[in-house]
């Protein structure tokens, strides 16, 4: 395979390839965005300057330059280069490009650099066939994935890579990615008679979330999109722009890690009573399709994980915001869970409750099943009570205030305690009631 028919050169009459992929750069300088990885001193441009490659997985959001950057990184390197789809092949061609991979190893003493793109589509048995060529040194491994590899390379294999991390691009290197390629005469728009406006180009950048490959999608639209005006000029401008592209749309994955992210932001600012942030996390998920269902499941474990009895109403409202979304569905249903959202940002916070709890079952866990104490047991029976089942049980609502001094937990752990209540919101009222119990129990 010829690394060189990865990279655009001039373009023909017939060449109907998208603008993205004729703008593709041929060598690393025009390479524009990954500076943490490419910077001067950094660990990969050190391994092209030395052609010292390493096995290593692209991470990063889609259109980031993770299949550029392998191309790239191969082509600066003196090995032979081999371009592998998860999407199309499988352990058959992988067999084939082993064999490849021996005869350039053996015949010209030169070293094979796979790239496997969307290397997460492989199943486990697939990507564990490149573990022994990977580990022997027979192929040098350049995967590119969009997914998490913590959760989609298996182990063994990741050991043996180094993971490299690709960052969205910022709107300055996304700006210049467009304007190279309205100057580029060649590959880019640089021969239409087009004048871009700086509010469209801005319009075009703000829906890209990062992504340079829609960006250029985007601008190739819009600029062919627009009509000639009697001097042969096209115009395009912020308000062409926007009927051309239409509704923006958002980087996200119900099942994959943005979907875990975004909910994760969402979570942690109601729990750091941000209500701005939270509003914000929450209009992102719902924009972008999240099941509202879901985001209020969330909202009503974080009742009782953040706030607990600090506010104990907060867990009512987030119930009632479920149940409200339930009932009207969207979009009026949203503004249910906004409300809730609200409400529990701002709610005094205490996690009492939920380490408490943990703690219980943790002791349960190392103690098993201690008998429950005799004057606490039921005794429906007259052969129970003989025995002492309820015997001297003191009934709570017979004594000043319903409370009386006796033992209700196991006689091993008797004088653990679990619950702790903060000096927060309605937990204050708690501790000061336990405070008073306690006061009371030592003048018995």
């Amino acid at each position: 395979m010829d690394l060189f028919d990865h990279f655009p050169e001039k373009k023909s009459e017939t060449d109907f390839r998208p603008l993205a992929e004729r703008m593709r750069p041929a060598n690393l300088s025009a390479y524009i965005g990954q500076s943490h990885l490419l910077g001067e001193g950094r660990l990969l441009s050190r391994a092209i300057a030395q052609d010292s490659l390493f096995s290593m997985i692209l991470w990063g959001p889609p259109g980031t330059g993770k299949t550029t950057l392998a191309l790239l990184v191969a082509r600066e390197s003196k090995a032979h280069f081999i371009r592998f789809s998860a999407v199309l092949s499988g352990v058959k061609e992988l067999r084939t490009v082993v064999e490849e991979a021996k005869k350039q190893c053996t015949i010209h003493r030169q070293r094979t650099i796979l790239f496997v793109d969307e290397i997460h589509r492989f199943n486990k048995a697939q990507q564990d066939a490149f573990l022994p060529h990977v580990e022997n040194g027979l192929l040098t491994l350049i995967g590119a994935t969009t997914e998490n590899p913590s959760f989609e390379i298996i182990s063994p294999l990741l050991s043996r890579c180094r993971v490299m991390l690709l960052h969205p691009l910022t709107q300055d290197e996304l700006r210049l990615i467009l304007r190279r390629a309205l100057d580029d005469r060649d590959a880019g728009l640089g021969n239409l008679p087009l004048e871009v406006e700086e509010d469209a180009l801005e319009l075009i950048l703000s829906q890209c979330n990062g992504d340079a490959r829609v960006a250029l999608n985007n601008l190739e639209i819009a600029a062919t999109s627009v009509t000639p005006s009697v001097t042969g000029k096209s115009v395009l401008t912020a308000q062409l722009a926007a009927d051309y592209l239409g509704r923006r749309t958002f980087l996200y994955d119900k099942s994959g890690e943005e979907h875990y992210n975004l909910i994760s932001a969402f979570h942690k600012s109601l729990r750091g009573s941000d209500p701005d942030a939270s509003l914000y996390w929450l209009a992102r998920m719902l924009i972008a399709g999240e099941d509202p269902l879901f985001i209020a499941r969330r909202m009503v474990r974080m009742a009782s994980e953040d706030i607990g009895n600090a506010d104990p109403l907060a867990l009512s409202i987030a119930i009632a915001a479920k149940d409200s979304f339930h009932f009207i569905g969207p979009p009026e249903g949203e503004l249910a869970l906004a409300q809730a959202a609200v409400y529990l940002a701002t709610a005094p916070k205490s996690d009492a409750v939920y380490k408490a709890f943990n703690e219980a079952k943790t002791v349960v866990n190392q103690t098993g099943s201690l008998p429950v104490p005799l004057h606490i047991r039921n005794a429906p029976t007259k052969l129970m009570h003989a025995i002492g089942y309820g015997k001297d049980y003191k009934y709570a609502h017979d004594y000043e205030e319903a409370y009386v001094q006796q033992d209700y937990l196991p006689e091993e752990i008797q004088k653990r305690r679990f619950y702790v209540p903060t000096n927060r919101g309605y937990e204050k009222k708690i501790q000061e009631r336990i405070r008073l119990w306690q006061e009371t129990a030592k003048k018995v």
